[in-house]
């Protein structure tokens, strides 16, 4: 069925809400985990913010590595294979590949992530990797209702 299972994360409480579904599925199956999260290049990249912090590059880089991390780490207190990675670009471009070059079995992702009001009904990073991904897509839902209650 399912060996490599991929768990994209921006560090969202919808990202952390797919990847416990991950786990389940990973302890059932007995697949391995590959996290990944993907580090946007845009304009402020190269930015040098104040003091001896670096550029916003790698605090984005550091966010990343602290949110590939922390899944790693709950789902190695389970007793499960998971392996991380932190890209560079686009994100549904760096999905997609990433998930070719593990030959990833099924992605599970959330519907939405950080990006905020735009990304309401489902968030557009997993709605690329759905319509442009030639792999299984498990989409983690959440309790929040967008549409108006019909009474």
């Amino acid at each position: 069925m399912y060996e490599r299972i991929l768990v994209p994360t921006d560090g969202s409480e919808y990202a952390e809400d797919a990847a416990e579904t991950a786990f389940d599925l990973a302890e059932t199956v007995g697949a391995t985990m590959y996290v990944v999260c993907i580090v946007e290049q845009g304009p402020l990249g190269s930015v040098r913010l104040p003091g001896d912090s670096g550029s916003a590059e790698d605090v984005f880089r550091d966010r990343a590595d602290e949110y590939v991390t922390r899944i790693a780490e709950r789902g190695r207190d389970r007793g499960l294979e998971i392996t991380t990675e932190v890209r560079q670009g686009v994100p549904v471009r760096e999905i997609l590949e990433y998930t070719d070059e593990i030959e990833a079995d099924v992605i599970v992702m959330g519907t939405r992530g950080r990006g905020g009001l735009s990304r309401m009904m489902l968030g557009s990073v997993t709605d690329g990797v759905t319509r442009y991904g030639g792999t299984d897509v498990l989409v983690v839902g959440d309790d929040t209702h967008i549409l108006p209650d019909d009474s």
